[in-house]
C-alpha cells in the first residue's frame, strides 16, 4: 500500500515534555505550511513515558513529500521576533491519546477480575497448561501498551544519552517494586507477618518482566531508529528495519533454546508438612533426558531458570498443579491424584528468563502500533495499519497451535505472543474508533481514570496490598478484622 501524502516529511509531534512548556509559546510543528501552535502548560501529566500530546486528528494537515516544493509561507518573519503573537490552539487539542488510556484501564479491570474471580470462576483464570483464558491477555496487553506508549513518549529525542538514563531509572524502579512486592516480602491475607528469607526470594514477577521488555524496547526506540525524514514506503521500513531485525532476532533465539537445548534429569525438595527443616524434606527425582519437550516437566524455560537461579527461588504455586495430572478438581486446585507425576509440587517461575524473551517481542509489537500513529495521521490509515498485522497475527498463532506449536502462556510460545498480540491490536483499534473517533468518551471515563492510574491500581488490588492493610485492622484476634467483617473470608 502506498503511503498517503499525509506521511511525507515527517517531523515528530511535539511529545511528553512539551506539554511543560508556558502558555503562549510557539511551537513549529509543520515546516511545511509554517504553521504555529499554542501548547497550554495545563497539559495532563502523571507520567512521563505514558502520556504524549498528540495533534487533533480531525484537523488534518498535509506534510508535503520531503521533495516537494515548499508551501508559501503565511506568515513573515515578524512573528517569529520576541514580540510576535503566536497562533492559539484550543486546550482540548493538547490532548493524551484517550484510547490508549481507555486499553490501560480495560486491561487493569480485567486483571482485578480474573485476580479475585478466577478462584471462584476457572474458566476464567488462567490455563492450567496449553490453551488461552481471559485471564491469559492480561500480562501481554500490559506490554503491549507499554510498546505504543514508547513510541509516543520517544517521537522526539534531543539527547539519546539522556533519555537513556531516564529507561535505566524506570527500569530499575520497576524491578524494586517488583521484588518488594512479588518476591514474598509481603506474606498477604491470613498473614500479618512480614519479612523474606534471602535464600528463598522471588527474582523474577510480572513488574521484572515489564521492566525487562520495556528497557529494552526503550534501547530499541532510542538508538535503533533512523531518520525522522520519511518520503516513502521504503524509507518508513528503513528507518525500524533494524528494530525489526531484534524481533526477528530474539523470536529465532526463543526458538532454538527452546527446542534445542537438551533437558537433563532434575530434582527438587518438598519441605515435609510436618516441619519445614531441610532435614525433614521429601527430594522428588523428574526424568526427562530430552530436547525440544514443552510439557510442564521437562521444557527448556523452566530448565534455564532452575540452573540460573535454583529452585528456591521459582514461583511456589505453579498453574500446571490445577492440570488433569497434579489436581482432582481440574481446572481448580485440589488434592494431588493418587497416580500424579513427581513434578507436579515442583516450582515454576511463569515469568522466567527464556519466556521473557517472548514477551519482548510483544512489547515491540506494541512499538510498531504506536509508529503508526506517529506517521499516520488519518484515522482510516491508522485503523487499517493495525487491523491489517493484528488480523495476520491472530491467523499466524492459529496455524502454529494445529501444527504442534501450542498456545502456552507460561511458556510465552511464538503461537501465543502472536495470538495475544493480535488481538490487543483489534482491542485498541475498536476503542480508538470508539473514543478518539467518535468521541464516545463519557461510558468510558472510569476506565480512562484507571488507566492513568494503573501502576497505583496494580500494587493496591494485584499485589494484595489493600487487602492486607484493611487486614491489619482487627479487634481481640487478627481473625476478627474488617475484611471478615464485610464478608470477605480470609
Amino acid at each position: 500500500m502506498a503511503i498517503r501524502k499525509e506521511m511525507g516529511k515527517y517531523e515528530p509531534v511535539k511529545a511528553t515534555d512539551d506539554c511543560d512548556l508556558p502558555n503562549d509559546t510557539a511551537v513549529l510543528i509543520n515546516p511545511g505550511s509554517v504553521t504555529l501552535v499554542s501548547l497550554s502548560k495545563h497539559c495532563n501529566r502523571t507520567d512521563e513515558d505514558l502520556e504524549m500530546a498528540l495533534p487533533d486528528s480531525h484537523s488534518r494537515s498535509s506534510l508535503p513529500l520531503h521533495n516537494a516544493a515548499p508551501a508559501p509561507s503565511k506568515v513573515d518573519d515578524a512573528q517569529f521576533s520576541s514580540t510576535a503573537r503566536p497562533i492559539h490552539r484550543s486546550p482540548e487539542q493538547c490532548h493524551r491519546l484517550v484510547s490508549l488510556d481507555v486499553f490501560r484501564g480495560i486491561t487493569v479491570a480485567l486483571m482485578i477480575v480474573v485476580e479475585y474471580a478466577g478462584g471462584v470462576m476457572p474458566a476464567i483464570n488462567h490455563s492450567p497448561w496449553n490453551g488461552l483464558t481471559l485471564a491469559d491477555l492480561v500480562m501481554p496487553f500490559f506490554l503491549f501498551i507499554v510498546g505504543v506508549s514508547l513510541a509516543l513518549a520517544y517521537k522526539k529525542i534531543p539527547s539519546r544519552g539522556i533519555a537513556t538514563q531516564k529507561a535505566v531509572l524506570r527500569m530499575l524502579k520497576l524491578l524494586f517494586l517488583g521484588l518488594f512486592f512479588q518476591g514474598g516480602f509481603l506474606h498477604g491475607i491470613n498473614n500479618l507477618t512480614y519479612g523474606v528469607d534471602i535464600q528463598k526470594i522471588r527474582w523474577m514477577g510480572i513488574l521484572q518482566r515489564i521492566a525487562i521488555a520495556y528497557f529494552l524496547a526503550a534501547l530499541c526506540e532510542i538508538w535503533l531508529k533512523g531518520s525522522d525524514y520519511v518520503n516513502s514506503e521504503a524509507a518508513l521500513r528503513r528507518k525500524y528495519q533494524w528494530q525489526l531485525f531484534v524481533a526477528v532476532f530474539l523470536t529465532t533465539l526463543y526458538l532454538v533454546l527452546s527446542y534445542g537445548l537438551y533437558v537433563p534429569d532434575w530434582e527438587y525438595q518438598v519441605p515435609s508438612q510436618t516441619t519445614t527443616h531441610l532435614a525433614s524434606s521429601k527430594i522428588l527425582y523428574v526424568k526427562c533426558g530430552t530436547r525440544g519437550d514443552t510439557g510442564p516437566a521437562c521444557n527448556a524455560v523452566g530448565m534455564i531458570d532452575r540452573k540460573i537461579f535454583g529452585t528456591q527461588h521459582l514461583y511456589k504455586r505453579p498453574v500446571y498443579a490445577r492440570s488433569e495430572q497434579c489436581s482432582i478438581n481440574s481446572p481448580d486446585s485440589g488434592p494431588l491424584p493418587p497416580d500424579a507425576p513427581s513434578w507436579c509440587q515442583a516450582p515454576f517461575d511463569p515469568e522466567g528468563l527464556l519466556s521473557s524473551v517472548m514477551a519482548v517481542v510483544t512489547c515491540l509489537v506494541g512499538l510498531h502500533f504506536g509508529h503508526i500513529i506517529v506517521h499516520f495521521k488519518d484515522h482510516r490509515d491508522r485503523m487499517l495499519h493495525w487491523i491489517i498485522p493484528s488480523s495476520c497475527l491472530v491467523l499466524l498463532a492459529i496455524g502454529l497451535d494445529f501444527l504442534g506449536m501450542h498456545i502456552n502462556k507460561v511458556l510465552y510460545t511464538v503461537s501465543y505472543m502472536s495470538v495475544t498480540a493480535g488481538a490487543a491490536g483489534l482491542l485498541l483499534t475498536g476503542i480508538y474508533l470508539m473514543v478518539d473517533v467518535y468521541r464516545w468518551r463519557r461510558m468510558c471515563v472510569v476506565m480512562e481514570w484507571m488507566g492513568k492510574h494503573a501502576l497505583v491500581i496494580y500494587i493496591l488490588a494485584a499485589c494484595n496490598v489493600l487487602p492486607v492493610v484493611l487486614q491489619g485492622f482487627y479487634w481481640g484476634q487478627p481473625q476478627n478484622n474488617i475484611l471478615r467483617f464485610i464478608g470477605i473470608q480470609t
